[in-house]
C-alpha cells in the first residue's frame, strides 16, 4: 500500500480554510482577505517547523494554526466547535463564574505569543496521561522535553480536528492557569463539546492532559 506523504502546506491551506468556512473572519472583524492576510505568515513556518513530522491522526496532529482570545473570545470559538460529524455546538460549563475565563491565562513556561495568532507543533491529546492528576502529567510530558497546551490552543485541536475529542479520550488544559487549583478541560456532554474545568490534583480515567512541543511560532 502506498503512503502519501504528508503535505504541510496542503494541511494549512485546510486549516485556514475552515476558520473561514466557521466565519471567523466575521467574529474578528475583519473581511475574509484581510483574515486570510494576517495569518498567511505563518504558512511557510508550518512547512518548516512540520518537517519531519507524521500525518495527522485523531490523537495526534503535526501542528495547529491557533486563534487567540486577543482576535476572538473563547465563548465566541468554543460555539463553533462540535464533535466529529455532529452539529450540536460546544457549551461552557456553568460551574464557570461570568469572570473566569479572561483570568485563566497562559502560563509562563508556554512563553505564549502575543497577538492574534501563531503556530503550535506536534500536538497530541495526552492518552498517556488519562487516569492520572494533572499535577502528574505536569511532571511527565516536562520530562519528555513537552508542554501543556492552553485553553487557545485547545480549541484550535478539536476546531481544526474534531475527532481529537472523543469518548474516553477527553484532556486537561493544563497550559491555562487562573492562580488557584483549577485547571481547564474539554470533554464531552449531550453530544457536544464542553470547556470545563477539574482540580490539579484529581485523576479522571477519561480525562487525559494534552501537550506539544514546546516552542510556538508567532506573526512577526
Amino acid at each position: 500500500m502506498t503512503v502519501t506523504p504528508f503535505d504541510a502546506e496542503t494541511e494549512f491551506d485546510r486549516q485556514l480554510d475552515r476558520l473561514v468556512q466557521l466565519g471567523y473572519p466575521a467574529l474578528a472583524g475583519l473581511p475574509e482577505t484581510a483574515f486570510r492576510d494576517l495569518v498567511a505568515p505563518l504558512r511557510a513556518r508550518a512547512v518548516e517547523g512540520a518537517a519531519g513530522l507524521p500525518a495527522p491522526t485523531d490523537a495526534r496532529v503535526p501542528f495547529l494554526l491557533v486563534i487567540t482570545r486577543d482576535l476572538i473570545g473563547v465563548v465566541e470559538r468554543l460555539k463553533l466547535t462540535t464533535m466529529a460529524g455532529k452539529r450540536k455546538p460546544g457549551i461552557l460549563d456553568r460551574n464557570y463564574a461570568e469572570a473566569d475565563l479572561p483570568s485563566f491565562d497562559p502560563i509562563k513556561e508556554l512563553e505564549a505569543p502575543t497577538g492574534p495568532a501563531y503556530l503550535l507543533f506536534d500536538v497530541d491529546r495526552g492518552e498517556e496521561f488519562r487516569n492520572l492528576p494533572p499535577i502528574t502529567a505536569m511532571e511527565g510530558m516536562t520530562t519528555q522535553g513537552r508542554l501543556p497546551i492552553s485553553i487557545d490552543e485547545g480549541l484550535a485541536f478539536i476546531t481544526l480536528h474534531p475527532a481529537a475529542l472523543a469518548s474516553n479520550r477527553c484532556f486537561s488544559l493544563v497550559g491555562s492557569r487562573c492562580g488557584d487549583r483549577r485547571v481547564p478541560a474539554l470533554w464531552i456532554s449531550q453530544g457536544a463539546p464542553k470547556l470545563g474545568w477539574c482540580w490539579y490534583g484529581n485523576p479522571h480515567t477519561w480525562l487525559g492532559s494534552a501537550a506539544a512541543r514546546p516552542e510556538r511560532v508567532g506573526l512577526e
